[in-house]
């Protein structure tokens, strides 16, 4: 499925490299607020589903090549972390749900 018909469907704020947003496939999500764990475990394409927000998180998107990053809980991005996203070409999303309802939502839409 394709990043902008998630963001659509699922009502997603969209906080950086919008443009890209028809262009990148999306083949699962992840959700996590450790980033060792991320690093880990998610697999490219994957959107990444946290309330972390810091340059370390695209450090960690960017080596995973997630689809985008969602921030949950109407988290708004740092001004460093929206520009290291652009530097990167990682999206960055936002909800106001939690992490456990955009999950879910994410979830029923891919499957």
């Amino acid at each position: 499925m394709k990043l902008i018909d998630i963001v659509d469907k699922l009502q997603l704020k969209v906080f950086s490299n919008g443009d890209a947003l028809k262009d990148i496939d999306v083949s699962g999500g992840y959700t996590s607020d450790l980033l060792s764990d991320v690093m880990g475990n998610a697999k490219e394409g994957q959107v990444w589903i946290t309330l972390q927000n810091h340059n370390n998180v695209m450090a960690v998107a960017s080596l995973n090549d997630l689809a985008a990053v969602i921030l949950v809980k109407g988290i708004t991005p740092e001004d460093g972390f929206l520009k290291h996203s652009i530097e990167e070409g990682v999206p960055v999303l936002g909800t106001d749900l939690e992490s456990f309802e955009i999950s879910g939502e994410l979830y029923q839409l891919l499957r």
